[in-house]
């Protein structure tokens, strides 16, 4: 595992910033939760590999919050080229 940054999916949307942290800290310590709004997923950030490896294997395909959590470690943004919108240069008139 590089990243001590995890994704977690198929969360509730209930399911609150609070309480993540909260599961994942029995696991170590949480540097940081991000829920995505009304996407039901989210990240979660803690202080060590050793850490998130070990909240991965804990938590993946455990039962929370009505639903079976998907917890995998977080790949890194890519950059991707921005587009001008409407196929750029094009003009309506």
């Amino acid at each position: 595992m590089k990243e001590k940054k995890l994704f977690v999916g198929n969360l509730s949307y209930s399911t609150s910033k609070e309480e993540l942290s909260e599961l994942f800290s029995q696991h170590g310590t949480v540097e940081s939760v991000n829920i995505i709004a009304n996407k039901g997923f989210g990240f979660v950030e803690m202080s060590s590999l050793a850490e998130a490896e070990s909240a991965k294997e804990a938590l993946n395909l455990t039962h929370f919050g009505g639903r079976n959590l998907s917890v995998n470690e977080a790949r890194p943004l890519r950059n991707k080229p921005r587009t001008g919108g409407f196929g750029g240069g094009f003009k309506r008139y």
